[in-house]
Formats: structure tokens, C-alpha cells, sequence
């Protein structure tokens, strides 16, 4: 006997040069390419009862863009705006507009770094920030989104 409870729709969100993951200061970001991230974090949506949506882009309207898709469309976001986190109004009123948890990643400790990266844009709006655990950020992310979307 199969289930057939449709799978909760999460979107995963990954910002500027994290299509370089394993290539781009892996002494900061890590080894693991973006695809093994993905791939990772579609086996365990599988466990959670998910079905995820990964996109990248390092174009910020292409960014909003797939924030607006996932207006009455999805149930939850985990979102690594990467350097746009410090900058962008954009994507800040992009998620501001959604009525669904969002969950903030970041592969490094931002707090340990430059001054400029402290800022995020986005902090005061999601649910939750990760940040400091490496590509497992992104695993913790889904683990309490999954929480708290079952709800």
C-alpha cells in the first residue's frame, strides 16, 4: 500500500557563485559542489515527505522571480542569498510578500568574517538563520522546515 499524501512543495534558493561550491575558497565553503548539496538535500526531502525545487542563479531578478513562483505554490523556502543577503531590498520584499516559513542558510559562519557581512536583510523576516555548519546548514534547514510545515 502506497501513500498518497501529496508531498509538501519547499523551494531551495542558492545565491550568487554557489554554482562554484567545491571550486570557489572550499577553506571557507567546502568541497562539496552544489550539485552533491542538492542531490543530498533531495534524499532526505524524500525521507521528510517533501518535494523540492532547487535553483540557482547569480542574477537577482532571476532570484525574485523564483520567490514569486512560490506564491500559492509552495509551502516553504530555505533560501542562501549569499552576497545578496547584505545588499538586496529586492529579495528582501520578494520574501516579505510570501505567507510561508523561510529559512535562512549560509555555508560559513558570517559572523566570523568581514564587518560587511554581518548586515542580512533578511534576518528579521524568516523563522530561522543557520549559518557556520557547512553544507549540513542545509540539511539542519530542511529538517525544521519539514517541522514546522507539518504543523
Amino acid at each position: 500500500m502506497t501513500d498518497k499524501t501529496p508531498k509538501k512543495k519547499v523551494m531551495v534558493i542558492h545565491g550568487p557563485n554557489l554554482n562554484l561550491l567545491g571550486k570557489r575558497e572550499p577553506h571557507i565553503y567546502g568541497h562539496e559542489s552544489l550539485e552533491e548539496i542538492n542531490s543530498g538535500l533531495r534524499d532526505r526531502g524524500d525521507l521528510l515527505g517533501l518535494d523540492l525545487d532547487t535553483f540557482q542563479s547569480n542574477h537577482e531578478g532571476a532570484i525574485v522571480d523564483k520567490i514569486q513562483q512560490a506564491l500559492g505554490n509552495c509551502h516553504g523556502i530555505i533560501i542562501n542569498p549569499a552576497a545578496y543577503t547584505h545588499t538586496s531590498v529586492a529579495i528582501r520584499d520578494a520574501l516579505a510578500m510570501l505567507d510561508i516559513p523561510v529559512i535562512e542558510v549560509h555555508l560559513s559562519n558570517i559572523h566570523k568574517r568581514e564587518s560587511f557581512r554581518h548586515q542580512s536583510m533578511i534576518a528579521d523576516i524568516v523563522v530561522a538563520r543557520i549559518a557556520g555548519f557547512g553544507s549540513h546548514g542545509y540539511l539542519l534547514g530542511l529538517e525544521g522546515l519539514a517541522k514546522i510545515i507539518s504543523k
